[in-house]
């Protein structure tokens, strides 16, 4: 009960700032809260190094700007005055208060920070290593996924003849057959479709987009949308709201709410993970089940090193059946 709360009350939230958004737009009210840039001048030379220099993207970008401008209250506004001390002592604090996860992130963008800072003389370059790494263990659980007949069911479950059932369906069937993220799907734009050659490009955690080939139900289902369920708007964004104001998919959160929506619908109750990156999980670790390589898997997935695909290893329970040693003073 507490988790359905929880998630009512975050769906409010994004309603909430979408109609916010729009009452900005067309001049009924005014934004009146601060932008992280606004609240410390310093970061907006970050963030143009950040997509300069580090490939990072505009949504990147932005975490690494919000957990920064968490940070330099505590960590002061000179940097010259930063040491490996302080350092550790403003992490341990946000380690007392905040998750594991969140402390990971701030770890990461305080490097990022520092690395820059450095880049144009403010700090010392060997500050970089003072920033402590918090333990991960990538490989200490399975990946949550959904067996094929439950994407099938989700796939259907969404219905043709509304504009709304066009769009999810696309949606859908990109993450399902492509493995893509939510950001690619919400950043995907009219002229990143190759009609000619079936290809479709995305930048994915970069800048650098690649092209990937556009499964035959996947495209037919893009057609189909742009063609008699989008509506006409000025964005080249594919990807627009199905209600008013019609306003252009800002986030990979409502990509992942039009999965969550779609789960429902079909009934698939068995996934404890109900966004965008079930689908992805679930069309690599079917992929492998099926008898596919982890090399091929990590190309489907874009993954730049092989050991982030290694996860999805453990998921083939029938390869590791044969590779099992007989437990030592076990049964025969």
């Amino acid at each position: 009960m507490f988790l359905h709360n929880a998630r009512r009350g975050y769906d409010y939230q994004i309603k909430l700032r979408v109609f916010l958004r729009f009452l900005v737009s067309i001049g009924v009210m005014r934004r009146s809260e601060p932008s992280g840039d606004e609240e410390h001048g310093g970061l907006r030379p970050f963030r143009d190094w950040l997509r300069r220099h580090r490939g990072c993207t505009e949504r990147r970008s932005l975490v690494h700007i919000h957990a920064i401008n968490k940070l330099l209250p505590q960590m002061g506004d000179d940097p010259s005055r930063y040491d490996a001390a302080l350092i550790n002592r403003v992490m341990l604090q946000n380690l007392e208060s905040t998750s594991r996860a969140s402390v990971q992130i701030m770890c990461g963008a305080l490097r990022m920070y520092l690395r820059f800072l450095a880049a144009t003389g403010a700090c010392a370059p060997g500050l970089v290593g003072a920033v402590p790494r918090i333990p991960r263990w990538r490989l200490a659980t399975l990946p949550r996924y959904i067996l094929n007949d439950d994407v099938e069911r989700v796939i259907a479950s969404c219905d043709p003849i509304t504009p709304r059932g066009l769009r999810d369906r696309a949606i859908i069937l990109l993450l399902a057959r492509l493995a893509l993220r939510g950001g690619d799907v919400a950043n995907l734009h009219l002229e990143d479709i190759d009609w000619d050659n079936g290809l479709i490009r995305v930048a994915g955690k970069t800048r650098y987009a690649v092209a990937l080939p556009l499964p035959q139900d996947a495209g037919d289902a893009l057609l189909a949308y742009i063609e008699h369920g989008r509506p006409i708007v000025a964005s080249s964004k594919v990807f627009i709201r199905s209600i008013a104001p019609f306003v252009p998919f800002s986030t990979s959160g409502a990509v992942s709410i039009v999965v969550r929506d779609a789960l429902t619908r079909a009934g698939v109750d068995n996934a404890n993970l109900r966004g965008a990156y079930l689908l992805r999980h679930s069309a690599a670790t079917n992929m492998l089940r099926s008898g596919a390589t982890l090399d091929a898997v990590g190309a489907l997935l874009r993954h730049r090193s092989p050991e982030t695909t290694a996860i999805y290893a453990k998921v083939d329970t029938t390869l590791l059946a044969q590779v099992t040693q007989p437990w030592i003073g076990g049964a025969a």
